[in-house]
């Protein structure tokens, strides 16, 4: 805004005492001090209001004037109320220093004058930022990307100082403040006051943008705190991985967006981010598999009373980033073709000279530089939503590319962050599963011959994305994960799919929403479970387990917790009592209690087993 919109509103009350020349200047935010020198709280561009509680003797006009005009303010406002005027010697000073000077009636409130300049600035932003939008979308759909997601967000941050994040739907970091930062994420601080200083805080939420926004007090007195800074602090990984968890919860639930959480005490409003084109999430028809690859944008402020131009242009963002999505989706493309033709050429049967001609083909591109021999390790992954993950999708050919795009983001470094950490993971999907190609790399030779970096292993990789993945299949989906041994050649290949079929069928056999399990469990009892028959499942451990359930449901007994610990222990009188906190003899009457009600002895290893495994089928 200009500074002469001041005067054309009456209901400011503002007189020009002098500077009438220079009342084009633009207005970039408003600040309220009385300290002598405000020069550190300065950026340029302000309305300066002050109720001259600074000035105690004619030549202190002049010092304070100068530091003003050095700082290149945009104007002074001087309320009447301390001296009942404005003093001759301050508009002297302003004169000198070309420095437009207003009196603001002793009637007139400085936060009225402040109201009305952050909502001109705001909206002046706003629509600025939109134009900028509008124009940076133009570039990257006629021709190159524009800079990608980073540009955006860096727009929201220096334009409408919001602090806003992209994050993949697993909570990893793609885009943002501290994302990728050279050292480590930079300390995040708040906005506030401290005693005997001023402070200027940018504005967030509903009062719009301005570069300074706040209120000093003079030495000695705490002002008026504002709030949350823009920084350059990242946003830590647990509260990306619960942001996430939120709004797949929200989106399940048929919420619309922007959904509005709040994580470790701040507040923050999300907006789904899914490729160009997409259904919006939340929307009826896209709500269950859609939601599980949309990526999110989450803004450090609560849109609640957002006016609807705001909440507009956040959606115009939104757009904006569908668009680079689509491209790192394009980038995908070889791989993943790569992925099926070598899997195409497994299941059909076809001669290892065969398939080992496509894997030359494929290792350079997946895993670039000299070693052109890596090992192999297959992993698997299914989406169901038939509640118990055992039964038939109720369409493959719509869960195979969630679980396709599901099975890339979990391979995917933890620790990585940005765009594009994934030139290594090759995922092809067929008939509802996905199947991942995983090159490990041949490392220098130890002494002892050449070594193979680390393999993955199953629970790893589930461990920093089963909180948000559980919230988004909550209800009546289930995400299963198998993980084979590494291979050397194209012959073991096919052995390595099935390794990781038979391994996902095991974890299907587990409790919860989200599971794995690896190949060094197939040489275990419980490769044996998933081919029971769920009747018979049912009734084997109802009949071992009910009787304990049903009274600890009357009695509060813990029984089936005590026997867990007793199993977990190797009937271990001491070391189970010592899990448990109780004294031996309290063990023991637990552990007769529940050879009481099912009729079965904890001393013989036949019903140890019996036991263990109605515990692990339930």
């Amino acid at each position: 805004m200009r500074l002469r919109a001041l005067l054309e509103n009456e209901a400011l009350g503002l007189r020009l005492l002098g500077g009438d020349d220079e009342l084009d200047r633009s207005v970039r935010g408003v600040m309220t001090t009385d300290l002598r020198d405000p020069s550190r709280y300065l950026s340029g561009g302000e309305l300066v209001l002050t109720g001259l509680a600074w000035r105690h003797t004619p030549e202190d006009s002049e010092p304070f004037v100068r530091i003003l005009a050095e700082a290149r303010v945009a104007g002074l406002a001087a309320g009447e109320a301390e001296l009942g005027r404005v003093p001759d010697d301050l508009v002297k000073a302003c004169a000198r220093y070309r420095m437009p000077l207003f009196a603001v009636h002793e009637s007139v409130a400085f936060a009225t004058i402040t109201e009305y300049v952050v909502r001109q600035v705001s909206g002046e932003r706003a629509g600025d930022l939109a134009a900028v939008v509008d124009r940076h979308r133009r570039m990257m759909t006629s021709g190159a990307a524009g800079g990608g997601p980073e540009v955006v967000l860096g727009l929201l941050g220096s334009d409408l100082d919001l602090r806003a994040w992209l994050l993949s739907p697993t909570g990893r970091r793609i885009a943002g403040p501290g994302v990728g930062a050279p050292g480590g994420p930079a300390a995040e601080t708040s906005g506030g006051t401290d005693p005997g200083a001023a402070s200027s805080a940018g504005t967030t939420g509903t009062t719009g943008a301005v570069e300074s926004a706040g209120t000093t007090g003079a030495p000695g007195t705490a002002g008026t705190p504002g709030t949350a800074g823009i920084t350059a602090g990242a946003l830590p990984a647990a509260v990306s991985t619960a942001l996430a968890a939120e709004h797949l919860a929200a989106s399940r639930a048929g919420r619309r967006p922007p959904h509005r959480v709040t994580v470790a005490g701040t507040a923050y409003s999300l907006f789904p981010i899914g490729a160009a084109g997409d259904t919006p999430a939340g929307t009826p028809g896209d709500v269950r598999g859609a939601v599980l690859s949309d990526w999110l944008l989450a803004v450090e402020a609560d849109a609640a009373d957002w006016p609807a131009a705001r909440l507009d242009l956040l959606q115009g963002v939104t757009q904006l980033i569908a668009v680079e999505r689509d491209r790192r989706d394009a980038a995908r493309t070889v791989r993943r073709r790569l992925a099926a033709e070598v899997l195409e050429l497994v299941q059909s049967g076809a001669a290892p000279a065969d398939i080992a001609a496509r894997l030359r083909v494929a290792a350079p591109v997946l895993l670039p530089g000299p070693d052109t021999a890596p090992h192999w390790q297959v992993v698997v992954a299914r989406v169901d939503w038939s509640g118990d993950g055992n039964g038939d999708a109720d369409d493959p050919a719509a869960t195979g590319p969630v679980a396709q795009a599901l099975l890339e983001e979990i391979l995917v470094d933890p620790a990585a962050q940005g765009a594009e950490p994934a030139d290594r993971i090759a995922v092809a999907h067929t008939g509802g599963e996905a199947i991942a190609l995983v090159p490990l790399s041949v490392l220098p030779p130890t002494g002892e011959g050449p070594s193979v970096e680390e393999a993955l292993h199953a629970e790893t990789l589930l461990a920093a994305v089963r909180e948000p993945l559980s919230a988004g299949l909550d209800g009546d989906g289930r995400l299963t994960l198998g993980v084979s041994a590494a291979v050397s050649s194209a012959e073991g290949l096919r052995g390595a799919l099935e390794e990781a079929r038979h391994a996902r069928r095991v974890a299907a056999a587990r409790p919860g929403r989200v599971c794995a399990a690896g190949h060094h469990e197939l040489a275990s009892h419980v490769l044996l479970l998933p081919f029971v028959p769920d009747d018979v499942r049912r009734a084997f451990t109802a009949r071992l387990l009910d009787p304990l359930r049903e009274y600890d449901r009357r009695h509060r007994a813990e029984l089936v917790p005590t026997l867990e610990a007793f199993l977990d222990s190797d009937g271990s009188w001491t070391r189970c009592a010592a899990q448990l906190h109780l004294h031996v003899n309290t063990l023991r009457y637990r552990v007769g209690r529940i050879e009481q009600l099912t009729g079965r002895d904890l001393a013989r290893l036949e019903d140890k087993l019996d036991f263990f495994l109605a515990l692990r089928m339930s």
